[in-house]
């Protein structure tokens, strides 16, 4: 871990790796940071100014990813179907039921 004997808070916060994506209007920060309880990921959106931020623990930063390529790989086998589906429908019905699958297949 990290340790400030002076009690120099700048240090501390200084990320140990970070990266930026850069889409159309928003800026990704991924950072990974270190305290006193461990390592963590600070995910940070910023649009136009305004910033909203989650902390991940480096515990579930595995987990976290898998899921995010499921989501990925769900998107990219059902893309056309899913545009198909919601023409003029509410989508978050179908994001219910996928939810809905999951859940239940992971009991």
């Amino acid at each position: 871990m990290l340790d400030s004997p002076t009690g120099n808070h700048h240090m501390m916060n200084q990320p140990l790796y970070t990266e930026k994506i850069f889409t159309e209007r928003k800026v990704f920060f991924l950072d990974l940071k270190e305290n006193d309880r461990g390592r963590f990921l600070k995910i940070t959106e910023d649009v136009r100014g305004r910033r909203d931020t989650i902390m991940l623990p480096i515990e579930t930063l595995s987990e976290f990813i898998e899921s995010l390529n499921r989501i990925a790989d769900f998107d990219e086998d059902n893309a056309e179907d899913i545009d198909d589906e919601n023409d003029g429908e509410n989508v978050n019905e179908n994001v219910n039921e996928n939810v809905n699958e999951n859940v239940e297949q992971e009991d």
